[in-house]
């Protein structure tokens, strides 16, 4: 399979640089993309050190074939496989994993995937296209509740209500089948929208975040990137919409604060339970140069940790 939609990495020197990467280290990259984060990191590598990289979609597998290096393995599993996957390849405690998460550029790009309003195309958007309900699919069971529960709590729209009527309403006339169908009718329902924005944005990251079950994933993996870590090993997490960085932000903030223990308890500070991470500086987001070379970098935001000292837990 030939690669023929390009990608931007977005955030490559800051994410890798985060890792401080060890010339003989193990690292994770738990979502391979297209592999810009994946051949910047085996760059750094020495040649006893070694990358394990995921990916649920078969086309990134596919782009992955081109990377002819013993260091490196990809796995066609999603992150939340990470422990799984790990034991699988003898690789207990690794030195850094590094997340990009949300939608690539590839398949933003691709009509055929149906992740994108710019194209009249299937309406499918799953990641991993070998299995699982496409949104078409979805679309045309779902119930008028359970729409306005996912168009709310995932797209943050407003109008979640209002569109759920409508496309209940419409699928009575004729099946939702193409990303301009589904456009046409959430149009005629959200009357305004932030200028330079399609009606749709929110309902389509919506149902793909629901879907693709984006939120759960991420919630699962997080745990399991701590409990895999070495200790000084770190974490760098890429998000690129609020609900992911809010996850993220609130799991590395109490990871890093450790168990709260009620004010009133005497216990001498030396006792008090210290947190599994430390957070790494603050959050960072793309330089103005990145956003004009590649607009789809603007939401992006970069969190970093390290594992504490200690190794149990």
């Amino acid at each position: 399979m030939s690669e023929t939609f390009a990608h931007a990495t977005v955030l490559l020197q800051e994410a890798v640089d985060a890792l401080q990467v060890k010339p003989g280290g193990v690292y994770v990259d738990g979502t391979f993309g297209r592999g810009g984060h994946s051949r910047l990191i085996l760059q750094r590598l020495g040649e006893c050190g070694r990358l394990i990289a995921l990916d649920k979609d078969p086309a990134a597998i596919a782009a992955g074939r081109a990377i002819g290096d013993a260091r490196f393995i990809l796995v066609h599993r999603g992150f939340e496989n990470l422990a799984r996957v790990l034991k699988e390849q003898g690789a207990d405690k690794v030195d850094g994993i590094l997340l990009d998460l949300g939608v690539s550029s590839p398949q933003l790009d691709d009509e055929k995937r149906g992740f994108s309003f710019r194209f009249d195309a299937p309406l499918d958007m799953r990641m991993d296209t070998s299995s699982g309900q496409t949104a078409a699919e979805w679309l045309a069971t779902a119930d008028e509740g359970e729409l306005t529960e996912v168009i709310r709590d995932y797209g943050e729209e407003r109008f979640a209500r209002q569109i759920a009527r409508a496309i209940v309403a419409a699928r009575e006339e004729r099946a939702l089948h193409t990303t301009h169908q589904l456009v046409d009718v959430v149009a005629r329902c959200v009357r305004t929208r932030e200028p330079g924005k399609n009606p749709a944005t929110r309902t389509f990251q919506a149902i793909r975040i629901y879907l693709n079950r984006e939120l759960e994933e991420l919630e699962n993996v997080l745990p399991q990137c701590v409990g895999h870590l070495k200790a000084g090993g770190r974490m760098a997490v890429i998000s690129f919409h609020s609900l992911e960085d809010r996850i993220v932000k609130r799991f590395m903030r109490d990871m890093a604060q450790g168990d709260k223990l009620p004010k009133s308890v005497p216990i001498r500070a030396a006792d008090v339970p210290q947190g599994q991470l430390r957070l790494i500086g603050k959050a960072t987001r793309a330089s103005m140069a990145e956003v004009a070379a590649n607009p789809r970098a603007r939401s992006a935001v970069l969190r970093v940790a390290e594992r504490a000292g200690t190794t149990s837990g």
